[in-house]
């Protein structure tokens, strides 16, 4: 009888991804770090382990927001107090702090527990072409 492979977190390799964000949506740019930041591109992927690679996310001041998403869409947050709800439109956003914008996007996609919040420590987001992480050597990832 054969069984089925599960990866243990001992023999998981991560390897190292720098993607470019320039002229890319931001959902479909999101998506795919997600899915490489839980492992899904691998043949081992094991939902309950931290399968995932290091992603490096540079030029993220390019992101693309299709339609009317720059005035329309907002970010949402509570300050813990009552009343506490804030906002802040998407076209602040990224010209203030464009990295939170893909950071709550790829947030978003990834699963809401302890594994997800070790799997978003491996993702790192810049807003230019420099980020200092060329000791790890990161390969480029093509979008598809």
């Amino acid at each position: 009888m054969r069984t089925t492979y599960m990866a243990k977190p001992g023999e998981v390799e991560s390897k190292w991804y720098i993607i470019d964000a320039k002229g890319k949506t931001l959902g479909r740019l999101a998506t795919e770090v997600a899915r490489i930041l839980r492992g899904k591109h691998k043949p081992t992927f094991t939902p309950h382990v931290n399968m995932g690679d290091h992603v490096i996310v540079i030029n993220a001041e390019k992101i693309v927001l299709t339609g009317k998403k720059l005035d329309q869409k907002r970010h949402y947050w509570h300050t813990g107090y009552p009343g506490g709800i804030k906002s802040v439109d998407y076209r602040t956003l990224l010209s203030k702090n464009p990295e939170r914008a893909v950071f709550y996007a790829v947030k978003g996609m990834l699963p809401k527990n302890k594994l997800g919040a070790k799997m978003l420590k491996k993702l790192r987001v810049y807003r230019g072409e420099e980020h200092p992480h060329q000791a790890q050597k990161p390969e480029e990832w093509k979008l598809g």
